[in-house]
């Protein structure tokens, strides 16, 4: 399954029934981060919401997905020049 899937499905695909989850590891290699950063961002509230397991973080894939959806940047204005 593809964390960015255009069809996400509408109910839990796993044997269990239930949504699945993936650690920090699996966060920051899906986003190219490295996992200090996915810890930095628990320490600010920045990153997606996760689940505690004891000492282990686990994330929803649908919470992934939405906090990865807030983050998109609107793009610029015709006629506007991105200035960084």
């Amino acid at each position: 399954m593809s964390i960015h899937d255009d069809n996400p499905p509408a109910t839990p695909t796993d044997s269990w029934g239930l949504e699945p989850l993936m650690d920090v590891n699996e966060l920051a290699s899906y986003l190219g981060l490295p996992v200090s950063t996915v810890y930095d961002w628990r320490v600010h509230g920045k990153g997606p919401t996760a689940y505690r397991f004891g000492k282990h973080l686990k994330f929803a894939i649908s919470d992934v997905r939405a906090w990865i959806a807030q983050q998109r940047e609107p793009s610029n204005p015709p006629g506007r020049l991105d200035r960084r």
